[in-house]
């Protein structure tokens, strides 16, 4: 992959989920200033709000869409709703996670684990099903889904969030391997740890270690994105010499 942000995603219709705040706004932002037009979805109005803001201030083109992805049922009506107004999507990048509360596996609470499944897994299988017909209206469809290293280290107490990660990468995987001879280029990208709530949820002491800011992480995903990306069901490091030492809390 090249390291010059050079990517042009002119025209291009892009739909972000977790939009309202780090990796998904900067993502949404850098998508925009690419050229495309960005569909930012997240639950918070307000901070989806600031995005759009702050994009319309460079003339950036949006679509906001209120959307918690708990809602699975609502998440089938994005399809049918962008396929009026748009007639394709030509980058899906299902952003939004939940953590959760870190402790022993056997001590999650039933309905914690249910909720972290919705979100991470079944709204992101849910976005697929709606989605699909639109991508492979693309001439050059993108699907990008955020996963973690923690689906692979299974560090104690992190049994949901990296189970559901987990699940994310094999779901994912099968659905390359069954859209191998399409148009569609579909990806994993690990963005490696990286200054968000999420991260100060997990260690709110602060995090002892070397941290990326939201924006070194875009540039990654503006590659996946590009009509010119080849990659297919790969998983996708954010290169660590982006990182940063953090400022613990």
């Amino acid at each position: 992959m090249t390291t010059q942000n050079n990517i042009d995603l002119t025209n291009r219709i892009a739909l972000i989920t977790g939009a309202s705040r780090g990796i998904g706004a900067s993502v949404a932002k850098a998508y925009a200033k690419a050229g495309a037009h960005v569909i930012l979805v997240a639950r918070t109005i307000g901070g989806l709000e600031e995005v759009d803001d702050e994009i319309q201030s460079f003339g950036g083109k949006t679509t906001l869409i209120p959307q918690d992805l708990g809602d699975l049922d609502a998440l089938d009506t994005l399809g049918p709703a962008i396929a009026e107004k748009f007639g394709r999507l030509d980058i899906l990048v299902g952003n939004a996670g939940m953590l959760g509360t870190l402790g022993p596996l056997t001590h999650t609470k039933t309905i914690q684990w249910d909720k972290i499944i919705t979100v991470n897994v079944n709204a992101n299988f849910r976005l697929l099903r709606t989605l699909e017909p639109l991508l492979q209206a693309s001439d050059a469809g993108r699907a990008i889904f955020v996963t973690s290293g923690m689906a692979d280290i299974c560090e104690a107490y992190w049994g949901a969030y990296a189970t559901t990660k987990a699940a994310l990468n094999a779901m994912v995987k099968v659905y390359a391997a069954e859209t191998r001879q399409t148009n569609l280029r579909v990806n994993l990208l690990s963005p490696g740890t990286t200054d968000t709530k999420m991260l100060a949820e997990a260690y709110p002491g602060g995090f002892d270690g070397d941290v990326k800011s939201p924006e070194e992480t875009v540039q990654t995903f503006l590659e996946l994105a590009s009509p010119q990306c080849a990659l297919h069901g790969k998983i996708i490091q954010v290169p660590v010499n982006a990182a940063k030492k953090a400022v613990s809390a």
